[in-house]
């Protein structure tokens, strides 16, 4: 990861967005002009996103963000984009907690404008950790911050999920149910199952991936707990902090958003930390060791709403098997660019396929 050239996430051209971005937006809000439009450089490798911002007298912000369902032509990171799904969670969110998710403007179901959905919200200004090179890594403003600041910020961050789950009323997280048989976590595994067999569809399979869905059998709750509405991809990644300070001031990238217990968004908090954690020691760094440890997320959490996680083996477990699909994926579409060579063993694509191995046996934490 921290050598090979980042993979392709489009093949769309930003000014040619912008340009039918304006011809759209002119039949919305007639006579306004899109300037300033620009791709982030922590672009993600699922859906897109565009920068851009509006002069108009009546415009309802100055400053915006688009996203944008992924490229087709890109060799998309997940099967379907559903930007009115995403758009209802995030207005719902509003609507429902105190947590700061930006406004949600337009909503484009109609293709033809920009060649795929898309919806537009209000743009937060602020600093977010990187993901390449991740914040764990010497050289960025998170790793560069006192050991008190990066706890203030871990505190904002739990914080976040616990009034997440705690306010959002469970019953209106219901739409986000996969179809099928079963509880809420049983429905959101077979929906992973069947995410995996469409990632190696025609591909090699990964003998790992399959391991691990059969120790989370093995692991499987005696009691899941009650559903509630998960964040989905819940990481400091998603987040943007105050310019100059270290609290929240938008959460992001609701595409993953489910209705599951509430260890299933703090599994992924804990090991995608982990994850990037394991990358920066692999590579002869120190990390950030002392930072959103497992522990201290799970006590955290416990202290702020009286539920103590349970089954965290499980969890995160589930959180490494999930983001191990997602690689497989990335790194099946940079071979289908011409990126990488498929090795013999495909468990090798996967980034952590070591740290798997070793939940799958029970020796990782």
């Amino acid at each position: 990861m921290a050598t090979a050239p980042r993979p392709r996430t489009s093949t769309r051209e930003p000014e040619e967005l912008g340009r039918r971005l304006a011809a759209w937006l002119d039949t919305e809000l007639p006579g306004a002009k899109v300037v300033g439009t620009a791709v982030p450089a922590s672009n993600g490798m699922s859906s897109e996103t565009l920068l851009f911002d509006i002069e108009h007298p009546d415009a309802p912000v100055r400053g915006c963000a688009l996203r944008l369902a992924a490229d087709p032509a890109a060799y998309t990171v997940f099967p379907r984009y559903d930007m009115a799904r995403q758009h209802r969670v995030m207005s719902l969110v509003a609507a429902h907690t105190d947590l700061p998710v930006p406004r949600v403007l337009w909503l484009e179901e109609d293709p033809a404008p920009l060649g795929a959905p898309f919806f537009v919200m209000a743009r937060a200004e602020g600093r977010v950790p990187p993901d390449v090179m991740p914040y764990t890594y010497e050289g960025n403003w998170l790793h560069a911050a006192s050991d008190a600041e990066r706890a203030h910020l871990q505190e904002a961050s739990v914080s976040l999920l616990a009034r997440l789950h705690d306010q959002f009323p469970a019953r209106e997280a219901g739409f986000l149910l996969p179809d099928g048989p079963g509880s809420p976590l049983r429905r959101h595994v077979e929906a992973q199952r069947a995410y995996y067999a469409w990632v190696v569809d025609g591909l090699a399979r990964s003998p790992l991936l399959e391991r691990a869905f059969d120790r989370l059998e093995e692991l499987w709750p005696a009691d899941e707990g009650e559903p509630v509405l998960n964040w989905g991809d819940a990481r400091i990644g998603n987040v943007v902090y105050r310019p100059d300070g270290f609290d929240p001031v938008a959460v992001l990238d609701w595409e993953m958003a489910a209705c599951a217990p509430r260890e299933v968004d703090l599994g992924w908090t804990v090991y995608l930390h982990r994850f990037f954690q394991d990358l920066t020691v692999g590579f002869g760094q120190v990390g950030l060791p002392d930072f959103l440890r497992r522990e201290d997320i799970e006590r955290r959490y416990a202290e702020l709403t009286g539920h103590t996680p349970r089954d965290m083996e499980f969890h995160t477990l589930y959180a490494a098997l999930r983001h191990g699909i997602v690689m497989l994926r990335i790194a099946y579409r940079q071979a289908y660019f011409g990126e990488v060579e498929v090795p013999a063993d495909p468990d090798v694509l996967i980034l952590h396929h070591a740290a798997l191995d070793g939940m799958v046996q029970g020796t990782y934490w």
